[in-house]
């Protein structure tokens, strides 16, 4: 039987049982849907988290006590602003090298308030980072020397504590009325890992950890002048830290590092939903194969005729084996299109990242076919098997 036939007669079949065959790839349709939307979603994820490490900076060196690994708990920091001169005299740049000392503090001017991210910054924290100034002035070496009271906002916070004014001159206070002195706002910049980072207070660094009671940094984050540099510089400030701090580990981590743990991580977590997603796949395979045993005894008669007037055993299973293959390509095409439509309504309307990539509708719908040929051998070997005789004398 020649394959134009064959697919001719096999959707003739289905469109004799219009019901029973869509309900029959709802099944499939669900399963592929599911993978597709599953996927987008890991996906965007995965390329949420590139871009903002990618923003960060591709030649930032980050510095921290202890090992890193992800997920691990974080060590307690030995480092100290002297290590910036330290690290200056490795590096040949001190002013390529930022500090951070981070706290969490209620903000208030006059009667607003809000809750923002307190960063205890040197006056190179704005270049390593690239932090352009909307208003005003960022901070300057004197005001971390002299641990002057002032401070610079981040876009959202001056928002939420004075609305459209310019708050550059203003006085605010923090952690429970501490004063400081407005000298500049941040320009905009979004989030990064969920959190925004327009929702950030920059104070000197010699003044937070007054107001916090510590003589220590959290982290050091050293722009090299090239990306060619970043490995050496790892190499040399690890060196230089652990011959200082005598039996402590250190970790430099570059941006690039940090991509390929995470996307390590996400790609797995994209490939445990989908085969998740896949089980559903399974189920409607089993619901493919039910129908079409059913099938195979409602046209016992069919089949005997059809191989009293010549059809071989491969004729007759080629035949139902399209029937499967058809009702799940179908199925999967629906899905598809369903899934793809689901996932763009995702991104569009809802903050969960989705990306649809060209590989994972192919990838569902190939998937399809195989559960198609798959679920579908056995009620066809079984009509290709059939005695003519007894298959014409059957009720």
């Amino acid at each position: 039987m020649r394959f134009a036939e064959s697919f001719r007669v096999a959707l003739d079949a289905l469109r004799v049982n219009r019901l029973r065959s869509v309900l029959t790839m709802f099944g499939v349709v669900v399963g592929v849907a599911a993978v597709v939307v599953l996927v987008a979603i890991g996906t965007g994820a995965r390329d949420l988290v590139r871009s903002e490490i990618e923003g960060l900076g591709s030649n930032i060196v980050f510095v921290a006590p202890g090992e890193f690994t992800l997920g691990s708990a974080p060590t307690i920091s030995r480092m100290t602003l002297d290590d910036v001169t330290y690290l200056g005299r490795v590096t040949g740049d001190e002013d390529a090298i930022a500090v951070a000392l981070n706290s969490g503090e209620t903000v208030r001017a006059g009667r607003a308030e809000t809750f923002a991210g307190i960063v205890g910054a040197n006056q190179n924290l704005r270049n390593v980072f690239d932090r352009p100034l909307r208003r005003g002035r960022y901070l300057s070496e004197a005001d971390v020397e002299t641990r002057r009271r002032v401070v610079v906002l981040g876009s959202d916070v001056a928002r939420r504590l004075f609305g459209d004014a310019d708050p550059v001159g203003r006085q605010i206070s923090v952690a429970g009325g501490t004063r400081f002195r407005v000298v500049g706002v941040l320009a905009e910049v979004g989030q990064t890992f969920g959190q925004t980072r327009d929702g950030e207070v920059h104070v000197p660094v010699t003044t937070a950890q007054r107001m916090f009671g510590v003589d220590r940094v959290d982290y050091l984050a050293i722009r090299a002048p090239t990306k060619d540099a970043v490995p050496r510089l790892q190499a040399e400030v690890v060196d230089a830290l652990e011959r200082k701090y005598r039996g402590e580990r250190f970790s430099a981590i570059t941006q690039t590092q940090l991509l390929g743990t995470i996307g390590t991580v996400l790609g797995a977590l994209t490939g445990v939903l989908a085969a998740i997603a896949a089980i559903s796949l399974l189920v409607g395979g089993v619901g493919v194969s039910n129908i079409m045993l059913v099938g195979v005894r409602e046209r016992t008669r069919e089949i005997g005729l059809r191989k009293a007037l010549g059809a071989r055993q491969r004729d007759v299973l080629a035949q139902f084996l399209m029937e499967a293959v058809l009702l799940t390509t179908l199925g999967g095409t629906a899905g598809i299109a369903l899934g793809t439509g689901a996932a763009l309504a995702i991104a569009e309307l809802s903050p969960v990242p989705a990306a649809v990539t060209w590989w994972s509708p192919a990838l569902a719908f190939a998937v399809s076919a195989a559960v198609g040929v798959f679920f579908g051998v056995v009620p066809a070997r079984r009509a290709g098997r059939l005695d003519p005789v007894i298959a014409l004398r059957a009720e």
